[in-house]
């Protein structure tokens, strides 16, 4: 199956030269969401539980773009900007997984696009439902 690319209205257009999420196989892979309004093309105003409930549903908005679901995701990778905000993001981010949740590093980072606060990209899987 070659590679095939999605991308969602309901997420923000791709800064640069690469596509919000690439189908591999059975694998998507979604490239790192920062919280940017789709409507505005601007970054979300507010604490990190805002900017962490954005990247979410930015990240599900493409997720639907491929037929998938945060159901199917089975990696994370998250950046923040600060660690300290590491309790008020997972409290978010728990809110969009089930049992049993995705593998997940959580880094922190010098600097971000935009100045976020947090940036996360995934890997999902037609096959993990």
């Amino acid at each position: 199956m070659p590679k095939q690319a999605f991308a969602s209205r309901s997420a923000p257009n791709p800064a640069g030269a690469y596509s919000p999420a690439l189908r591999a196989g059975d694998l998507l892979f979604l490239s790192g969401q920062i919280p940017i309004d789709p409507a505005t093309g601007q970054l979300v105003a507010g604490d990190i539980a805002i900017q962490t409930r954005r990247v979410m549903e930015n990240l599900g908005a493409v997720l639907e773009s491929a037929g998938l679901t945060f159901a199917h995701v089975v990696r994370t990778t998250v950046f923040l900007a600060d660690m300290s905000d590491f309790a008020a993001f997972n409290a978010v981010y728990a809110g969009y997984f089930s049992e049993p949740h995705p593998a997940r590093a959580t880094v922190q980072v010098a600097r971000l696009p935009r100045d976020a606060a947090i940036e996360i990209d995934a890997i999902a899987s037609y096959a993990a439902v």
